[in-house]
């Protein structure tokens, strides 16, 4: 069984009272006896889930170069995903099919981010392609909060051919850029659909365009003149979630 490493507080206690069963062991630094402390212990002791105390320097040995605070788990790898799998959610999920695309992010704060705000809005699957695509690191699943356990990740060979398939399957594929005519408010996002978001200040790429049935733009009020890719995908998603809770 493939394992990675968790840390920081909000991610593991995240996934403890969450999904216990994916944990494998916490480590706390020694000497620590807080509230916190003392409610991951109880978690923990509660799921049945092995509990020990390390040193700090143990810790960031486990963490590598990224900030503990104090708390490091081991827990059990996110499933890998394959392009095979799509078929079969595309006809397991119907017209409730939500997916998110993620066309050149590679920044892995802005993929865990893009997976924790994918899983709140109940998102099926993410696609991000195989080359030029952030890594699932340890940083890319503190940021993701337990949502890089549950939701299903998909690398694809190539992006363009799988929005095709996804199209002849019945899927409307909607992608996000400043130039386009229409807004974000205009678009109807009720049925099977993919929302294609690029990298920030790239976009997306021009072949990605070319496989989308529809363009969107966020309509921007002020003087900034983009946003970051989880906040725009979240702003997108929750447009989509309103619509069919409307609908």
């Amino acid at each position: 069984m493939a394992k990675q490493t968790l840390f920081g507080w909000h991610a593991v206690q995240s996934l403890v009272e969450n999904q216990p069963d994916q944990v494998v062991r916490v480590h706390l630094q020694q000497g620590r006896e807080d509230s916190r402390v003392q409610g991951i212990t109880e978690s923990a002791s509660r799921f049945g889930i092995a509990l020990e105390f390390s040193s700090r320097k143990a810790l960031d040995e486990m963490a590598g170069q990224g900030s503990h605070q104090g708390i490091v788990a081991l827990v059990k790898a996110p499933k890998e995903w394959q392009e095979s799998d799509l078929d079969d959610l595309v006809r397991q999920r119907g017209p409730q099919l939500l997916l998110l695309v993620l066309d050149g992010v590679t920044d892995p704060h802005n993929l865990g981010a893009c997976l924790r705000t994918a899983d709140a809005a109940g998102v099926n699957a993410v696609l991000v392609p195989k080359d030029k695509s952030a890594a699932l690191t340890p940083a890319a699943i503190k940021v993701a909060s337990g949502a890089a356990q549950t939701l299903p990740l998909v690398r694809v060979t190539n992006l363009a051919r799988s929005l095709r398939s996804l199209q002849q399957q019945g899927v409307w594929v909607v992608g996000t850029a400043g130039e386009a005519d229409s807004s974000l408010y205009q678009a109807s996002l009720t049925g099977p659909l993919a929302l294609v978001m690029g990298a920030e200040g790239k976009g997306l790429r021009r072949l990605t365009r070319e496989h989308c049935d529809q363009l969107v733009n966020l309509p921007m009020q002020g003087t900034v003149g983009s946003l970051n890719v989880s906040v725009a995908a979240g702003v997108c998603l929750f447009e989509a979630v309103r619509q069919r809770q409307a609908k």
